[in-house]
Parts: C-alpha cells; structure tokens; sequence
C-alpha cells in the first residue's frame, strides 16, 4: 500500500479529529526522522496507522489481538486503553501484510515506551506527544526538547503521563517504567542529567 491508500483506509476507522491527529503525528514524525536520520518513509507510515485501532469496539480490539496470538498481561488485560497499539501493530501486520519489525514496534509501543526502543520506536513515541493539534500544559517545551534531545523528550512525556496516571490512581504498566528507566540512564551516560 502507498501513503494514500493507508490514509484512505484509516480515515474509514476513525472520525474526523482521530483522522487528523494521525496526518498530525506522521508529519511530525516525518521531521523528526529528517532530523534524526531515520527512515522518514517508515516514520510516515507509523505515524499514519498508530491509531488505527483506537476508535473499533474493544471486543474488536480484544480479537484482534487473540487471533494475533498475544498474551495479555494483568495490567493490559485490566486498561483497556493500552489495547490499541497492540491491536494495531497486529493489525498492521496481518490484515496490512506489514512485515518490518521496525514498524509493528513503533505502532505497538508507541503508548508506554519500553525498554530498548529503536530510534523510530522513539520517534513514534515523541511525534504522538508533539502533533500539531496537541494543545496541552508544556506541549511548547515538549516539542522543543524533541528536536534537541529525544531521549530527554522521552523522560520529559513519560513524567508527564506517569504524574497524571498516579494523580488519578491509575495502573502504570511495568514497559512505561522500564522506558523511563532507560532515559535516565541513557542522559545520566552522556551527562546531561
């Protein structure tokens, strides 16, 4: 499929505000693999599809993801809202025919982060914070800190979102943990914590 044809077919799995935060997200994506020297094609696609899950039933969501073989863990099973990259990154690879790797993973984790991100990986994670739309307190700094440092983008979103979790007294699944982990280390290596 090309950019036209991803964009035709999540324009019919989503509204209109859904639709143009994912144009949104790719975009930004697009400039950010530019800046980093990655894959912009790639980034493109990511960005375009990370959503395409989010706005199907959860029943959908959930057979998605059973009939692509994964395994939810208690905190998944129990937040529903951290289904749709799974679904989509299982949608991306068996109804799209997507193979890359690179890709499935960007679209997967694009909401907690893990471990070990790929620079894509990454680049998913920041553009969805940073999208044109996005209107949120520090958005101006986030976007700043994306084209400086992504690592310190990621530190910078992740505390955002883990004080928001824990302020509403919600489950922060373990990969979310593990990604902020790793920023820190990673800034603390090169000195700029």
């Amino acid at each position: 499929m090309n950019k036209a044809e991803y964009l035709s077919l999540i324009k019919g799995r989503m509204g209109q505000r859904r639709y143009i935060h994912s144009v949104n997200v790719a975009q930004s994506a697009v400039e950010l693999a530019r800046h980093y020297g990655a894959n912009d094609e790639k980034a493109e696609i990511a960005g375009i599809l990370h959503d395409s899950c989010k706005e199907i039933p959860k029943d959908e969501m959930l057979q998605i993801m059973t009939r692509g073989g994964i395994i939810l863990d208690a905190v998944e099973k129990g937040t529903s809202k951290l289904w749709h990259p799974i679904a989509g990154s299982v949608y991306a690879r068996d109804t799209l025919g997507i193979d890359d790797e690179e890709i499935i993973n960007a679209i997967r984790y694009h909401t907690t982060g893990r471990a070990g991100m790929s620079l894509l990986e990454k680049i998913i994670f920041i553009a969805d914070f940073i999208s044109a739309e996005r209107d949120y307190d520090g958005v101006d700094i986030m976007r700043q800190k994306a084209f400086e440092c992504l690592e310190d983008a990621m530190l910078f979103g992740l505390q955002f979102t883990i004080t928001d979790l824990t302020k509403r007294k919600m489950t922060i699944h373990s990969n979310a943990l593990a990604c902020y982990n790793d920023a820190i280390l990673y800034l603390e290596k090169k000195g700029l914590l």
